[in-house]
């Protein structure tokens, strides 16, 4: 073990791949936002396809897991790859379940189906933040918001039990096998997807945070099995040459693709789903292998992108929270985007998320890994 978990980091770093992963944490807080405007209605929705960026993260998350440990199983066990991702990914779900219970009382809203926000006992907002810290679900009986959310104090936080479920099924069966095998089941992915996609009402690719609703289960594996699966095979298939530019060219693409309108109304939905089909199985795989054969020229532009990388996890996993109280506040208040005050503490919301990020992953995140590495990797 002492030497399996002491494997050098000696492949090359993507840093354009880190530098796209901040690009699209802050295209979420954006989606998240401005969400509370669209009052449910999918057409209204500003940064119409935010939510994709969940789906290009699993993409991500396969490409870069299957690059750095597909080489190394020789040298370790399942026990150290595990140590590994806990130590990386488990400290930011700490803070993430922390500040939303700091920030919960501060979110009641009627209009929301909050109410039950300022009857709910301390004890049992503790409860609920500590299971939060261990990423496990949690069902109706300690849904303390009201949305059916499997973590109430974090949402996005769904994703996390997600990505816990690809690491281990990876680590148990996915290293093992064939491109040949994993292009099928990337085949087989891709047809659930479409068949979701265009047998929803809606005609997107959205959900899976809930434990009690079995087809919202369905939908949150549905939407982790496609992209992490073509994540693993673009890292074992190759990458494209050098493209100049290629930071700049894919941060510019993604930033259209999430921004994009929505296709076909409430009338045409299914062109909506094919927009997204063709966004996650196309152009998605094209940004990530752009990102990979391209390089950073210049050493501010590669400090830039490490620090997007860096700060990416710590956006994604603390923002909501800050969230949900702007969204009780635009419901209470009956706010709306005429208002030039609405979109003043809407970007004061994303500022003061990017710049709390920026301070748990700088005196949190980075000390506390570098400690678990000391402690536990590296002996």
């Amino acid at each position: 073990m002492n030497n399996a978990l002491n494997i050098s980091q000696s492949r090359p770093h993507y840093e354009i791949l880190d530098g796209l992963r901040g690009v699209a944490a802050i295209m979420v807080i954006f989606f998240h936002v401005f969400e509370t405007f669209s009052n449910g209605d999918h057409t209204k929705q500003f940064i119409n396809h935010g939510y994709l960026a969940v789906d290009f993260f699993f993409m991500l998350s396969g490409y870069v897991i299957s690059y750095a440990y597909d080489n190394r199983w020789s040298q370790m066990t399942l026990k150290d790859f595990f140590i590994r991702r806990l130590v990386r990914l488990q400290p930011m779900i700490i803070i993430g379940s922390l500040v939303g219970a700091v920030l919960f009382y501060f979110q009641y809203s009627e209009g929301l189906g909050w109410g039950g926000i300022s009857t709910t006992p301390v004890w049992k907002l503790l409860l609920v933040m500590f299971i939060g810290m261990t990423v496990i679900p949690v069902g109706k009986g300690l849904d303390i918001r009201g949305w059916n959310e499997m973590h109430p104090l974090n949402g996005p936080a769904w994703s996390l039990f997600y990505e816990y479920m690809a690491n281990i099924v990876y680590a148990l069966f996915l290293r093992k096998v064939s491109k040949f095998v994993l292009g099928i089941l990337v085949f087989i992915a891709a047809a659930i997807t479409i068949h979701y996609a265009f047998t929803n009402p809606h005609g997107d690719i959205i959900g899976g945070w809930s434990i009690d609703d079995a087809t919202q289960m369905r939908i949150g594996f549905t939407r982790l099995s496609f992209p992490f699966l073509m994540g693993i095979l673009l890292a074992r298939v190759g990458k494209l040459k050098y493209t100049k530019n290629a930071f700049l060219t894919t941060s510019i693409l993604l930033i259209i693709l999430f921004a994009f309108p929505r296709l076909g109304g409430n009338t045409a939905p299914w062109k909506n789903a094919f927009y997204e089909c063709f966004t996650l199985m196309i152009l998605f795989p094209i940004v990530i292998l752009l990102g990979a054969g391209g390089k950073v020229v210049g050493e501010k532009a590669n400090q830039f992108c490490k620090f997007l990388g860096d700060i990416s996890y710590p956006i994604y996993i603390t923002h909501f929270p800050l969230v949900y109280v702007y969204m009780a506040w635009v419901t209470n208040g009956k706010h709306t985007l005429e208002e030039p005050i609405s979109w003043i503490l809407g970007f004061v919301t994303v500022i003061i998320s990017i710049i709390m990020a920026y301070v748990f992953m700088r005196f949190y995140d980075i000390p506390v890994r570098k400690w678990l590495s000391k402690k536990i990797i590296s002996k």
